[in-house]
């Protein structure tokens, strides 16, 4: 026997012994459908592991009775380099496929569908197109408007629905893995800088006993706090369905905290010195050991305080967390889950906190220079605070105070003396850009710009009014009044949900929705605008009809009035990025 032969027959035996381990494709892709509304199947197929199906092999048709359908709506697959097809998208684990169905008749509607797919294993074997049937009783579609049977949440495109969707197939490490990172992104967003000058100021105010070791200690109290309040507040919200935050970036919540940051910054400037009662602070040392006087619990309340006011009014991962919690019901896992991730975001005040012993100065006029930067710090802070809530014009005016004051004590308008040092100098630089900035402000806002980012503006000739760059949204209050609205369409429609405390909500319509191109864009939309800052009992129904959390959250429609799915966008997109959302859209 030669050796080809030889080889000819192990190569034999190999495929006799590898064909029995692959599966039946019955068992390695299984269907499964279900309603989402009247008008609109689910198809989900459940992937054994090391197998995958093709994106551009699913095919559907009804055929009992026979109905036409719609375009599918298949989510974003992982690219492939395939043996077979080239480069292609292909899905594993699990894909969930939208199948509009078109149908005048009411009533329940008993649907049997034809599906069409594709897929391989990783192994080597490729199986040929397998149909499978799959049966669905669609509801009434007067029963209830599109997309209410079912609040399109995990699957429906966003990237808080895609986290959720994500979360149900994940393990308990990979979850708990997922939100710290998620946690460390946004610890670098604007939410959380508001705290670094809260935490640096407790720490400031410590003198000379501010040692590394009692810093880090009081960033320790501090970030617990914050991340234990992350976890109630995220259990709460995901099994009532609704945004605490809401109840309080009310203008009286952010006032009273505001007031606090501002009792805060006067003890910096030296007014009064925070101690709590003798009494207290012996019997609460007992439990507080090396944090000295109970001050440990005080950080810890003050950093339960900022979870609540400072943190995002909505966020991807945690408006994903709350998904994943509601329909679930896990609340201790998606407690965990918030709790890391708010760990996460308070990695950079841990920072804070073993760097602040080592660099504040402990004593001498420098430790007093300090203590007042992190006091007009803390000023913005409370100002920032309540911004979204007063006039625009004492905004700006505060902001210009803010800078104006502390150019005055930083010698912007007094002479150096002859000798000066270049740290005098340099300190003298910073005054007087602070001290123009700051008048800038307050000029643009005595000639009646708003805008702070470009207090001049309204100086220009060509400058454009504000108002012309807005959008006219038409005000939507309930349920209601979208169905009617929704019926009497005849060209797509855009619902932005809006709140007078969301600061992401103000930066969508002053960088993305004043934007001359998306503008554009959206010529031809009937634009509704929901807006849910009383979070009143209609504000809650139209949330949760669409699976949502909280603004800003933009939902679309097409001419029939059902929603386009896979396009929603939940959180703040900068104007290139929602061209791309309305490029979806329209494509």
């Amino acid at each position: 026997m030669t050796m080809r032969t030889l080889f000819l027959l192990f190569a034999f035996l190999s495929t006799l012994v590898h064909a029995q381990e692959f599966l039946d494709p019955a068992v390695a892709f299984k269907p499964s459908a279900r309603a989402l509304d009247g008008s609109t199947v689910e198809i989900r197929y459940e992937i054994a592991k090391g197998y995958y199906l093709y994106k551009d092999k699913f095919r559907v048709a009804a055929i009992a009775p026979e109905l036409p359908l719609g375009t599918l709506i298949l989510p974003k697959g992982k690219e492939k380099e395939d043996d077979n097809f080239g480069k292609v998208e292909v899905f594993y684990n699990t894909v969930a496929i939208r199948v509009p169905v078109e149908r005048n008749a009411s009533g329940e509607l008993a649907l049997t569908l034809e599906t069409t797919s594709q897929g391989c294993a990783d192994a080597g074997v490729c199986y040929p197109p397998q149909r499978q049937t799959v049966d669905v009783t669609l509801p009434d579609p007067a029963g209830g408007p599109a997309g209410s049977a079912a609040p399109a949440s995990a699957s429906a495109g966003d990237e808080s629905g895609l986290i959720a969707d994500t979360l149900k197939h994940a393990g308990f490490w990979t979850i708990l893995a997922f939100f710290f990172v998620a946690g460390l992104g946004l610890s670098l967003t604007p939410c959380v800088f508001p705290m670094i000058p809260i935490l640096s100021g407790i720490i400031a105010g410590q003198g000379h006993k501010a040692t590394r070791g009692r810093a880090l200690a009081l960033s320790l109290a501090y970030v617990l706090g914050m991340a234990l309040t992350y976890a109630a507040a995220g259990i709460a919200a995901g099994l009532t369905g609704t945004l605490l935050s809401a109840a309080l970036q009310n203008p009286w919540v952010l006032g009273a905290f505001a007031g606090i940051f501002v009792i805060l910054s006067l003890s910096m400037f030296g007014f009064y010195e925070l101690q709590m009662p003798s009494a207290l602070q012996s019997k609460l040392s007992e439990g507080s050991g090396h944090l000295q006087g109970g001050r440990g619990i005080a950080v810890f309340v003050m950093g339960a305080l900022s979870a609540l006011i400072v943190g995002p009014c909505v966020a991807a991962p945690l408006a994903g967390a709350l998904l994943y919690i509601g329909q679930t019901g896990d609340a201790v896992l998606g407690g965990i889950a918030l709790f890391v991730m708010a760990i996460g975001m308070g990695m950079p005040l841990l920072a804070v906190g073993l760097a602040g012993g080592a660099l504040l100065p402990r004593t001498g006029p420098w430790m007093e220079g300090v203590k007042k930067g992190f006091g007009v710090l803390l000023l913005a802070t409370a100002l920032w605070l309540i911004s979204p809530v007063i006039p625009a014009l004492l905004v700006m005016i505060g902001w210009a105070a803010l800078l104006i004051l502390p150019a005055v004590y930083l010698h912007a308008l007094d002479p150096l003396p002859p000798h000066a040092r270049g740290w005098q100098r340099f300190w003298k630089g910073i005054g007087i850009l602070m001290l123009l900035t700051g008048a800038a402000l307050l000029i643009g806002a005595l000639a009646g710009n708003r805008d702070p980012l470009q207090p001049l503006a309204g100086l220009r000739g060509t400058a454009v009014a504000a108002e012309s760059r807005h959008l006219a949204f038409e005000p939507l209050r309930s349920t209601t009044e979208l169905d009617a609205r929704l019926a009497a369409v005849n060209g797509p429609v855009m619902l932005d949900f809006y709140a007078d405390w969301c600061t992401s909500c103000k930066e969508m319509e002053k960088f993305t929705f004043s934007d001359a191109r998306v503008q554009a864009k959206l010529a031809g939309f009937t634009l509704l605008q929901a807006d849910v800052t009383g979070n009143t009992a209609d504000d809650k129904a139209l949330l949760q009809r669409f699976g949502l959390f909280g603004p800003p959250g933009i939902i679309f429609f097409d001419a029939k009035g059902r929603e386009i799915q896979g396009v929603r966008v939940v959180g703040f997109q900068d104007a290139e990025q929602f061209l791309a959302s309305l490029a979806r859209v329209k494509g």
